[in-house]
């Protein structure tokens, strides 16, 4: 949307450079990336990346109060209630989708935010790659930035590490997820290992003796004491996994981010923020009488991963097919419309989500904002059902001149 960097782009731009990016990032991690990566970078205008960063952070300083965090915690499970809860979340994301405000600015709206991490070390790859892409493009800055706060690439990665591993030997830190090799964030997990020497470790795999966890390496037991938890709550319901501990155990580890923080700060949350980058988000328990028109409202299950449950055009009769007791689990949210002010070289508008990550370290007050990722789509949705086929959609970041 930066329009002097989006003609440059364009006007270089082929399907070469595109193969040639994606034959770098892949050969670079030694992975196929099995999610679909846009063929172009975001390049966010100084004012809407100053927008986005300055209502990230207001909200996350808002939702940190108090009296706030009392009724959100409200949202875990007694069933996976995990002891050693820390006071702040490490991992944080607001999403905002893109949009064209009153006065015809480009601004953000919150799409959802949650306290689970994200792709942090993909992002320090992935931009290393676009970077060095776009040092072969005339027109191009030489240099690119990802980062917020004045950090560069190797201070976040000291910022990321200290997080991640806060102050343990990275042998004694894992990434814990279901069959690893078969997610399609393994080229993150992947790019953990590169920076912080962090490996990636199926749960199934881990041995519990008393409140300790370990794991096998080269032959040898090795303790467990800190978990970079990536397992998606919903994927352990559905396929019915059975772990070799509990969640609610008292286990000698610490945790990024501690597993409660996944309900506290979430879809579940949005109802409880005030705030102009925010849509009015209203649980469906508590609405007295539905707006007569549902034509501006999005229907949101409160714990979905990916987008799954969310229905973008609902009915009174979807409103009233939810149960009674499922209906403090799902918000009815004010409909974001986004603008497709991406241009594609054929003139197309393609539109733009911008994920803003926080991070914190176990003696930081609070979590702090670091980098971004986008996602870009064609589609009425930002996920991959609704851009089959498409190109100019997918993943990517959001750079602008260092």
């Amino acid at each position: 949307m930066d329009a002097a960097l989006r003609r440059a782009y364009n006007a270089s731009y082929s399907d070469e450079t595109y193969n040639r990016y994606m034959h770098r990032l892949e050969t670079l991690l030694g992975c196929n990336i099995p999610f679909r990566v846009a063929e172009t970078p975001f390049f966010i205008p100084t004012e809407l990346r100053d927008y986005l960063a300055k209502s990230a952070r207001e909200i996350i300083d808002q939702i940190s109060e108090e009296s706030r965090l009392a009724k959100m915690k409200l949202a875990i499970p007694p069933a996976l209630n995990v002891p050693r809860m820390d006071a702040m979340p490490n991992c944080v994301q607001v999403d905002f989708a893109i949009v064209r405000g009153p006065t015809g600015q480009l601004e953000g709206r919150v799409v959802e935010l949650q306290a689970f991490p994200s792709l942090y070390a993909l992002m320090v790859i992935q931009s290393d790659v676009m970077a060095e892409t776009l040092r072969e493009m005339p027109g191009m800055p030489k240099d690119f930035s990802i980062y917020f706060g004045g950090l560069n690439r190797e201070t976040f990665i000291e910022r990321f590490k200290k997080a991640l591993l806060a102050g343990e030997d990275p042998e004694h830190v894992v990434l814990l997820d279901l069959n690893p090799p078969a997610q399609k964030t393994y080229p993150d997990f992947v790019a953990t290992r590169m920076l912080t020497g962090v490996e990636a470790v199926c749960p199934t795999t881990l041995i519990k003796e008393g409140n300790k966890l370990f794991r096998e390496k080269d032959g040898k037991k090795i303790q467990v004491r800190r978990i970079y938890n990536r397992i998606v709550f919903d994927e352990l319901e559905v396929k019915g996994v059975k772990l070799p501990f509990n969640y609610t155990d008292d286990l000698d580890v610490t945790w990024l981010s501690h597993p409660n923080w996944y309900w506290t700060w979430s879809k579940f949350t949005l109802p409880f923020i005030d705030h102009p980058a925010v849509p009015k988000a209203t649980y469906v328990s508590d609405l007295k009488e539905p707006p007569a028109n549902l034509s501006g409202y999005v229907l949101k299950p409160l714990f979905s991963f990916a987008g799954s449950g969310v229905n973008i055009d609902p009915t009174h009769a979807d409103l009233a097919a939810i149960p009674a007791e499922q209906r403090d689990k799902w918000i009815l949210q004010e409909k974001i419309t986004y603008e497709p002010g991406i241009l594609m070289p054929d003139g197309t508008g393609v539109k733009a989500e911008v994920r803003m990550m926080f991070l914190r370290a176990p003696d930081e007050p609070k979590p702090n904002l670091v980098l971004n990722l986008v996602r870009l789509s064609r589609g009425k949705m930002l996920g991959v059902d609704q851009n089959k086929n498409l190109t100019w959609v997918g993943g990517t970041v959001g750079i602008w001149p260092a």
